[in-house]
């Protein structure tokens, strides 16, 4: 049996992930602060979950993830849905503060854990839901989108990484736009996918090992278009 984690199974597309790798032969570990959501999912499968509750911001990572690897017999696909994000206009530190903690320093240290792991085994697949949000800052999110853009190169350092060592250890970046969860926050919202729909699509992705997926799929349109909008023009908007 494949055994895989999801960081950040609670709610959302992490707790779709799990039950979609569950459908597909997965044994799965599945990880967040509330253990009582963990509860709830594990009881639909008791059998096929393995639960360990913890906070990414606060807790040993490394430490967690090994011993819950252990206890799963083995991994060899880890998905990364946890961060958080919120409006920060008024450049409020907690806020900002909250935001690198989790999106930045937890999300590093639980996806170095994840390589060297996969690097000592010789094989692996990580998965990370990223934000179509790196790609450009933000004056109404400054944090969220430096910490999601934070991501998305260092997941391509990782990328290049497994590439230079000749091993067959795949890294996705997942680039979500709008999925109707709770990270939804901003006031204009377009083309907004279910959690179901966004699931389902980035599974889709996993299999074929991609290097960079965005859900929906017509959400690389919008990030083309991003990339293309001068500076001069970008920074009144």
């Amino acid at each position: 049996m494949k055994k895989a984690i999801v960081v950040g199974a609670t709610s959302g597309i992490g707790n779709e992930l799990a039950k979609i790798l569950i459908e597909n032969g997965y044994k799965v570990g599945i990880t967040g602060r509330r253990k009582s959501e963990l509860e709830k999912l594990k009881q639909t499968n008791p059998h096929s979950y393995i639960i360990s509750s913890f906070d990414c911001t606060s807790e040993n990572n490394s430490t967690k993830l090994s011993q819950l690897t252990e206890q799963l017999g083995g991994l060899e696909l880890l998905i990364l849905s946890s961060g958080t994000g919120d409006l920060n206009e008024k450049l409020d530190f907690k806020i900002e503060n909250r935001t690198n903690l989790l999106n930045v320093n937890a999300f590093t240290e639980i996806v170095d854990w994840t390589f060297n792991y996969f690097q000592t085994q010789k094989k692996g697949h990580l998965v990370a839901i990223s934000s179509i949000a790196g790609i450009r800052g933000s004056r109404l999110a400054p944090a969220y989108n430096a910490s999601k853009a934070y991501q998305l190169n260092y997941l391509e350092g990782l990328r290049q990484k497994a590439t230079k060592i000749k091993l067959p250890i795949y890294v996705t970046d997942i680039r979500p736009g709008f999925v109707d969860t709770d990270m939804a926050k901003s006031e204009v919202q377009f083309w907004v996918a279910t959690k179901e729909k966004a699931a389902r699509q980035i599974f889709r992705i996993i299999k074929r090992k991609r290097g960079i997926g965005y859900v929906t799929k017509r959400w690389w349109i919008v990030a083309k278009l991003l990339r293309l909008i001068p500076h001069g023009m970008y920074k009144r908007m």
